[in-house]
């Protein structure tokens, strides 16, 4: 049995995690939960129908805050901003 808090903590690659959930899982007899999608997959519920599209959207938010984060960093370089969290040598 695999639980984990939501889809997204399986994995954010949607084609892995349509993997695992889809053939890896039933292959090996293993039942997976995810506790706050309300996923499982020994339940035939609705939710499950459901979970290649959050497998979708959590990959392509991953996605979207690295492209922020880097847009945010090339900006700071740009400025002349300190980067890196603390110094390796103080003065």
């Amino acid at each position: 049995m695999v639980i984990t808090k939501d889809l997204s903590r399986l994995g954010r690659d949607y084609i892995k995690t349509g993997e695992y959930i889809e053939n890896y899982f039933p292959e090996k007899n293993i039942r997976y939960v995810a506790i706050l999608d309300g996923i499982d997959t020994y339940i035939d519920n609705t939710n499950n129908d459901i979970t290649p599209f959050k497998a979708i959207m959590n990959d392509y938010y991953a996605k979207d805050i690295s492209k922020k984060i880097r847009s945010v960093y090339r900006e700071k370089q740009k400025q002349g901003e300190y980067l890196c969290s603390i110094p390796a040598y103080r003065l």
